[in-house]
């Protein structure tokens, strides 16, 4: 059955945004707003809600068995982004990092990558510095205004609804090997 609409096209990324790409071994994500709709939901007893995108997560397992890196770097602390981070094998998660760019440096630095092969992936000023340092700076369409101005990408699912997973496509789009990690899902291989 094949389904009518944009949203059932492949990307036309821009061959700037996979030039960029295509060195990328290391993608770090900011969380609220990004792996998140940027929601802060509280239950009656004060604990503190998050929703995932199950779309975000497998591509996150898509681009680490691809070998590229993925670090989460969150000015929040929570035990729910951690528990979700465990889930997905994510084992570079800096929480409590206000200063992003610090953080990005950081970890550049103990898996001697340079920026070129560094893509961030942010939504607001916290993230700003971190997405003009990284080779390929990536936002959301909910992002500040300021943000998606210095931004070299910008997904077209917003923050929370698929984002992440525009994005590690595109990643693998670059490397060349979306085509057959697709077919793979089919069982097929090419």
């Amino acid at each position: 059955m094949t389904t009518q609409g944009a949203a059932t096209q492949r990307p036309a990324w821009p061959r700037e945004a996979l030039d960029k790409a295509s060195g990328i071994t290391l993608l770090a994500l900011d969380v609220d707003g990004i792996m998140t709709d940027g929601s802060l939901l509280f239950s009656a007893t004060g604990d503190e809600l998050k929703a995932f995108n199950i779309l975000d997560g497998l591509g996150m397992k898509q681009a680490m068995a691809a070998g590229i890196d993925i670090a989460v770097i969150t000015g929040r602390t929570s035990a729910l982004t951690e528990r979700r981070m465990q889930s997905l094998g994510v084992g570079m998660l800096l929480q409590g990092r206000e200063d992003k760019v610090t953080a990005l440096q950081e970890i550049a630095s103990h898996r001697q990558v340079s920026p070129s092969g560094i893509a961030y992936m942010g939504d607001d000023l916290p993230d700003l510095a971190a997405i003009r340092y990284a080779g390929f700076g990536v936002t959301v369409p909910n992002a500040h205004w300021f943000v998606r101005q210095h931004a070299d990408y910008c997904t077209h699912a917003t923050g929370g609804n698929g984002a992440v997973r525009e994005l590690t496509d595109l990643l693998l789009a670059a490397r060349g090997t979306l085509d057959s990690e697709l077919q793979r899902w089919l069982g097929e291989t090419e």
